[in-house]
C-alpha cells in the first residue's frame, strides 16, 4: 500500500487512532532466546542515544538490532552504519513503520520519532504484539493520549516511557527520602530552565532534499501540503508537530516531580508565554511560565526561557526542608519544621546511596520478565496530562482543569 493510501485509509483526522490494526502476533521468548529490536526514528535521539544504548547491551541483554526505520534516507543509512560498526550485522533499512510492525521476527520497537507520531505508532505497535520503548512526550492531545493508554492496557505489552530520570540513582534516592518523610509535607517544586538558542533553531537549518525524504509518511494524518525543509528538520519549533519547550523538555521535570513526590495528574494550570527573542518561521514559544496544582496539595512551577543564556535550577520543597536537584550536589537543607526541630532529621543528612538499573536495560529486562518497567504507560499518561494542561492554559489564556472522571480538559 502506498503512503498516500495509508494516510487516507488509516490515519485521517479523528479516526486514525482507532483504525491502526495489525496481526497481534508476539513471539514467546525463552530465557536464552535472543531479543530482536527495531529502531523507528533515527535522528539524534534515536541513533546517538537509544540505538547506541541497545547496542551496548547486545551481549548482556542478548539483543540484536534487526531493522532501522526513518523517513529520511541519510538518517536510515547512518543508523545502519552504527549497527554494522558495533555488531557486524546489516540491519534492514525501512521507510515506513508499518513494514517494521509487519515483521514477525521483530520482538520490540524503540520509537524515537517526532512527537505527533508517538501515539499512532505506539497503538499500532502494541496491536501488532510488540513491546515498546517510546520517547516523550507521549501525547499532544487528550484524544490520542486516552486512546494510546487504553490500547496499551488492553494489549498487555510492556511499554517503557523515555523519561529516563526514573532510572537515575539520585532520583531514586530522592524518592526514597521523600517516601520516608524527609521533606515533611510536600508543598512545592520548581524549575527554571534557560538557554540562549532554542533547540529547534539549528535543527531547522539542516539541509533536507525532498528526493531523500518521504514527506507524506512524516505528515501521517496531518493535512497534505508541499514539502518544506524547515518544517521537516525543525519540527520541534512547529506546534502542529511539537507543542514547545513546556512539552518537549518540561515533561522531564513534570515526570521527576510525579516520581519523587508519588503524585498522579495535576488538576489545574495557568500559563503565560510567547516568542520574545527568536522570531522566525516557528510558532512554539521561546519563553513560557507554567503553574500546576495537584490534588495531593502542592504546586509546581516550570519556566523556560531562550535568549538570555542564564543558569538553571531545580528544587523540591516540603515543610521540613528542600532538595536542590539542580546538580544533585549537597542536595539536602533544613528549613521550617526541620530547622526548628533539628533532631527530627540528623544534621548534614544526605540522600541515601542507591543503585539503579539503567533505563534501557530495565525495559529489556522487563520484556523478558513481563514485570512493569520504571516508567510504565501510567507515567506517560500523567506527564502528558501535565504538558497538555499547561499547553491548553497557554494557548487559551485561561485557567484549565483536568477532570479525571471524564479524562478530559476544560476551562475552570
Amino acid at each position: 500500500m502506498s503512503t498516500a493510501a495509508w494516510n487516507r485509509r488509516q490515519f485521517t483526522r479523528g479516526a486514525f487512532l482507532a483504525s491502526a490494526t495489525a496481526s497481534g502476533y508476539s513471539r514467546l521468548l525463552g530465557a536464552n532466546d535472543r531479543l530482536t529490536v527495531a529502531i523507528i526514528g533515527c535522528g539524534g535521539r534515536g541513533t546517538d542515544s537509544l540505538l547506541r544504548e541497545v547496542l551496548q547491551l547486545r551481549s548482556e541483554a542478548n539483543v540484536e538490532v534487526v531493522a532501522v526505520c526513518d523517513t529520511w534516507r541519510q538518517q536510515r543509512e547512518r543508523a545502519a552504519a552504527v549497527v554494522k560498526e558495533h555488531s557486524g550485522q546489516d540491519p534492514q533499512q525501512l521507510v515506513h513503520f508499518q513494514d517494521v510492525l509487519a515483521r514477525k521476527d521483530v520482538d520490540t520497537v524503540v520509537i524515537a520519532t517526532p512527537d505527533h507520531l508517538h501515539c499512532a505508532m505506539l497503538i499500532a505497535a502494541v496491536k501488532a504484539g510488540k513491546d515498546v520503548y517510546v520517547e516523550k512526550p507521549l501525547a499532544m492531545t487528550m484524544e490520542e493520549l486516552n486512546a494510546a493508554f487504553d490500547a496499551v492496557k488492553k494489549s498487555g505489552r510492556i511499554v517503557q516511557m523515555g523519561t529516563q530520570i526514573r532510572s537515575v540513582p539520585y532520583a531514586v534516592a530522592a524518592r526514597q527520602f521523600v517516601v520516608a518523610g524527609g521533606l515533611g509535607k510536600l508543598l512545592k517544586a520548581e524549575q527554571s530552565r534557560n538557554g540562549y538558542e532554542p533547540y529547534w533553531w539549528s535543527r531547522g537549518q539542516r539541509p533536507a532534499k525532498e528526493s531523500d525524504v518521504d514527506w507524506n509518511a512524516f505528515l501521517l494524518g496531518r493535512p497534505a501540503r508541499p514539502f518544506n525543509a524547515n518544517t521537516y528538520t525543525g519540527w520541534y519549533g512547529h506546534r502542529e508537530f511539537s507543542r514547545g519547550p513546556h512539552a518537549g523538555q518540561g515533561v522531564h521535570f513534570f515526570d521527576l516531580v510525579h516520581y519523587v513526590f508519588g503524585a498522579g495528574c495535576p488538576t489545574r494550570a495557568v500559563a503565560l508565554g510567547g516568542t520574545f527573542r527568536w522570531k522566525g518561521p516557528y510558532d512554539t514559544p521561546d519563553s513560557i511560565e507554567v503553574i500546576l496544582e495537584y490534588p495531593e496539595g502542592f504546586m509546581v512551577r516550570y519556566g523556560q526561557f531562550y535568549g538570555l543564556g542564564a543558569g538553571n535550577y531545580l528544587r523540591l520543597y516540603g515543610t521540613a526542608g528542600s532538595i536542590d536537584a539542580t546538580h544533585w550536589t549537597q542536595p539536602w537543607s533544613l528549613s521550617g519544621e526541620g530547622a526548628r526541630d533539628p533532631g527530627r532529621i540528623p544534621a548534614g543528612a544526605k540522600l541515601p546511596d542507591v543503585q539503579s538499573v539503567p533505563h534501557m536495560k530495565n525495559w529489556l529486562d522487563c520484556v523478558r520478565s513481563r514485570k512493569q518497567p520504571h516508567a510504565p504507560i501510567e507515567a506517560g499518561y500523567s506527564h502528558s496530562v501535565a504538558a497538555i494542561l499547561a499547553d491548553e492554559a497557554y494557548i487559551r489564556g485561561k485557567r484549565m482543569v483536568y477532570d479525571p472522571a471524564t479524562r478530559n480538559i476544560r476551562e475552570g
